[in-house]
């Protein structure tokens, strides 16, 4: 194993680990050595995920937590510190965005997607930040999305929602500096579970470089170097991963 992707001894906490891009993440760090927490709603689907990595050789913590409210992120906190004493990755991946036109979009779903998508991370970075600090650093990383970056009609209150971690991922760069990094991924289209739907018609017209979706372990390179010490001089990036997405 490269030394630089080692995380034997870490711990690291993935929210939305239970599927799509979270489960994959878990496993890569699971099988590089990290202990890992596992955070979602269902907490079956997290105890589930949790076994697969238990199969590595490494501790791991199933949580159940609405990632969208501040008191279910401060538990999912405290219970991470109490299971393993630190966290040294945090990794907000967990994210909703429904598809509907602006003037149909009800105060209720507009505040669920800017909950779950920049409320929550925002908490669980602001309080995990300050203790990475405290412990001599850390690494967090915020999956945003090419739709904060290009027009996206019909999903307007997501892409403002990811706008806003992009803008939450440099600042906190700046405040946690230089012990804490904080980088973004800018994740593009990904073929996982909650497409499944996509028909051939659908990825043919996908506006990308690549001609074409991501397969979810095409996300894990950056992952795994913006984790690591691999990018010990990367911070407050926006790293996009999309397959050359066009505006």
């Amino acid at each position: 194993m490269d030394p630089l992707l080692d995380f034997t001894g870490k711990v690291a906490l993935v929210t939305g680990g239970s599927r799509g891009l979270g489960r994959e993440m878990v496993l890569a760090l699971a099988a590089r050595g990290a202990d890992v927490v596992i955070a979602s709603r269902k907490l079956e689907n997290c105890e589930a995920v949790a076994e697969e990595a238990r199969q590595s050789g490494v501790r791991a913590l199933a949580v159940a937590a609405h990632l969208g409210r501040w008191e279910q992120c401060d538990a999912l906190v405290e219970a991470v510190y109490a299971a393993f004493g630190r966290l040294d990755i945090l990794i907000n991946n967990a994210g909703m965005s429904p598809a509907c036109p602006s003037a149909e979009v009800s105060e209720k779903l507009f505040d669920a997607v800017m909950n779950l998508n920049f409320k929550g991370p925002f908490r669980l970075a602001s309080l995990v930040g300050q203790r990475m600090r405290e412990d001599g650093g850390g690494s967090i990383i915020n999956i945003s999305s090419t739709g904060a970056l290009m027009a996206l009609p019909g999903a307007v209150p997501y892409g403002g929602a990811k706008a806003a971690l992009n803008a939450m991922t440099v600042s906190l760069a700046r405040e946690f500096a230089p012990a804490v990094r904080v980088n973004a991924i800018s994740a593009g289209p990904f073929m996982t579970g909650a497409h499944e739907d996509w028909t051939e018609e659908v990825i043919a017209g996908f506006n990308n470089a690549a001609q074409r979706p991501g397969q979810p372990l095409e996300i894990i390179p950056a992952v795994l170097m913006l984790a690591s010490s691999a990018s010990s001089f990367t911070t407050g990036a926006i790293l996009r991963v999309d397959g050359g997405q066009r505006g």
